[in-house]
């Protein structure tokens, strides 16, 4: 399976970029952050004071994490099996490592070999959540997909050997497929474990991210194989590109577009858009001239498509 680059357009010169720096969630020094927030209720799960409330554990686990006071919080021992085994994953994948138990849990060597979670064995077969989401993307999700010409690595999760061991046994990955800027966090070591080739848009590169193998140019679209489409989707970043399955009708949209937490809605957040607003409202436009039926943000895991409703927040 080759990358197709299709004809190339001139694009605007760059706009000025803020760096992002890693963010802090308490000035407190470390050992302070770690005590258990009050927010918490009693019993073996905690939360401690480093949350950034990014929302992972909450889409992951909601009947045992809720978001108290600007943070997430146990709102409620896991009462069930199940809520363990979705507690104990939320706490592998927390990005600032800020849930705990009181003493190490049994059963988690058993829920790290879960990881790559398939989505829907049914109706999403061979889509996976990586889990182990990175501080340096603010929590961005991540997921493998696997396919007969090489598995499609999409953003980069937090590097570990254990959920690298368990990639390679799903067959590797080909190419790691980088959004956008935000949510390339462990890209360099993936790349040396997997010796996989990165896909990224030239809008986008910077000094961390020079050395990505395939630098997309223009407009797009370009095309990995026959099954694989790369959208060029700018105005969060100038460089956010989604990637479309087509087999499978899914949509890889990074940060391009994110679940509100209170709905079912999909929501464009304009404090965040580092390019420009109304450039991203014209690539969201762009989007629905898609026919995808599921939909794949990089911030939370989304129902199927057609139960939502568009609304720009």
């Amino acid at each position: 399976m080759a990358l197709s680059l299709g004809a190339a357009t001139p694009t605007a010169p760059p706009l000025p970029r803020r760096r992002v720096v890693p963010f802090r969630a308490t000035a407190s020094p470390p050992a302070l952050d770690r005590r258990r927030r009050p927010q918490n209720v009693p019993g073996e799960f905690f939360v401690d004071h480093r949350c950034i409330d990014c929302q992972t554990c909450r889409w992951m686990a909601p009947e045992v994490f809720k978001g108290v006071d600007g943070k997430a919080a146990v709102a409620a021992q896991p009462s069930s099996q199940e809520d363990r085994t979705k507690a104990l994953q939320a706490l592998l994948s927390c990005p600032t490592s800020s849930i705990h138990t009181h003493k190490p849990p049994k059963d988690i060597l058993q829920v790290q070999n879960m990881f790559p979670l398939p989505l829907d064995e049914s109706l999403l077969p061979g889509v996976y959540l990586c889990g182990y989401h990175s501080e340096h993307s603010f929590g961005a999700t991540s997921y493998l997909v696997t396919h007969p010409q090489g598995n499609i690595l999409v953003d980069s999760p937090r590097y570990t050997p254990k959920l690298a061991d368990n990639i390679e046994r799903l067959g590797g990955a080909r190419y790691m497929f980088l959004t956008h800027i935000d949510d390339v966090a462990d890209h360099r070591k993936w790349a040396q474990r997997l010796k996989c080739e990165r896909i990224m848009h030239s809008g986008d590169v910077e000094e961390g991210t020079a050395n990505v193998e395939w630098k997309l140019d223009g407009n797009g679209p370009w095309n990995i194989g026959t099954d694989f489409e790369l959208i060029h989707t700018p105005g969060h970043t100038q460089g956010s590109v989604c990637l479309y399955y087509k087999p499978l009708k899914v949509l890889f949209t990074g940060d391009h577009v994110a679940k509100s937490e209170e709905s079912d809605d999909l929501n464009l957040f304009r404090m965040y858009s580092k390019q420009s607003v109304t450039l991203q409202l014209d690539s969201i436009r762009k989007l629905l001239e898609v026919e995808f039926e599921w939909i794949l943000p990089g911030m939370q895991c989304t129902p199927q498509i057609s139960e939502m409703e568009y609304k720009l927040a």
